[in-house]
Formats: structure tokens, sequence, C-alpha cells
């Protein structure tokens, strides 16, 4: 499993309790390492950082896009699937059984819920809002996804196991077809090696792992 190492920072390095300034973010390591294994066109540049603190888990996206499509019908999780967006799922064993899902859209929209095997979702269990934090902006030249989870969350999940997040990281981006529908290019941190897109599989996961 392919493995990233989440920094432990000093708690006085936080603006206040939920949010980091942006100059801690210079302590975490950059992922990048991103591909859209059922899809040969080139992808936007994906800046994934993590870290930790003992009270919370702390995650940022940067994509390096600026042609955003959001569905704006309403805030329904239907909206949500259907515009760009970053993904987080969390497990604590290969059973997927279950796993929680967190896909953020570019306004900060959240789809948050728990699934089994099979794609067997739940979308009545929501993630305590007092234990997850969320925003999003946007630049000239990118989007930022970013928050906390807190690590009384992931332990009452049993999510934390010999200090190892299991963890799939991925993406969603929408474009325009030959029919000028939007249709979306599924971007993945790990090749689940399936014949077609599934981020909903034991092998789309790799590892957080907490350092001290």
């Amino acid at each position: 499993m392919k493995e990233y190492q989440v920094v432990l920072i000093d708690q006085n390095l936080k603006k206040d309790s939920r949010i980091l300034d942006v100059s801690v973010w210079e302590n975490a390591n950059c992922l990048t390492d991103f591909s859209s294994p059922w899809n040969s066109d080139s992808i936007s540049k994906i800046e994934f950082r993590s870290l930790w603190d003992f009270e919370n888990l702390y995650f940022k996206f940067r994509v390096f896009d600026t042609a955003i499509y959001m569905d704006k019908k309403d805030n329904s999780f239907d909206s949500i699937g259907n515009s760009d967006r970053v993904e987080l799922f969390f497990r604590a064993n290969d059973s997927l059984d279950p796993y929680y899902c967190l896909e953020i859209d570019t306004a900060a929209r959240l789809m948050d819920f728990m699934a089994k095997p099979n794609k067997d979702f739940d979308f009545g269990w929501k993630w305590p809002k007092e234990d997850l934090n969320i925003k999003a902006s946007k630049d000239e030249i990118s989007f930022t996804v970013e928050g906390n989870i807190s690590i009384e969350s992931l332990n009452r999940l049993n999510l934390i196991q010999n200090n190892t997040i299991e963890t799939g990281i991925f993406r969603a981006k929408f474009s325009k077809n030959e029919n000028q529908n939007y249709e979306p290019t599924w971007i993945s941190w790990v090749n689940p090696k399936t014949a077609e897109p599934n981020f909903h599989i034991a092998s789309s996961f790799g590892k957080l792992i907490l350092m001290k």
C-alpha cells in the first residue's frame, strides 16, 4: 500500500483551535502522485497535504484548475455529486465494513456518508459537525479545499490503527463531452486496478502514517 507521512506539529502553531495558518502548511509533506487510470488525457496538478497535533487531523487539497464545474440547482447530494470535488475515504480495515466518505466540492458543500461493500451507501449517517471543519477558496490558478477532523472522532470510529489511518484520496473532475453534457474524470492517489472507475473498493486505499 502507498504511504504518506503526516507530520506532527506543535499545537502552539495553530492560528486558532480549528484553522491552520498558511505558514504552518510549510511543515507538511506534499503529495502530488495522482493519476486517472481510466483516462489517457492529462490531468491538472493536485497537491495534497496533511498534518496532525493529537487533537486534529488537518488536510489540504490544492488543485491547479480554474475551469471548475459546479451543479448549482440546489445543495442536495445529487448536486454535489455532479460537481467538481475532492474526496477522502477512511476505513478500519480492508473489509470495508463499514467505511466513511467525505466528498467536498469547490464551495465547501459536503456529502458525508457511511458505506459498506458493493456501494451500499447510508446517506443518513453524518460526521458529527463538532468534529469536522471545512472551507474552500479560489485564486487565479487554483482552488483549495481544506479542513480538520478531530482525532477523537477518528478513534471513536476505530479508524486509527497503530498510528495509521487507511485512506482513499480522490478527485472528480467534470468536463463537457462531445454531446455537451458534463461527465466526470476520476482521479486517485492509488490505482485500484479496476477495468472501470471505482473508488469504493479495498484496492483504492493507501495509508496515512501519523508521525511522532
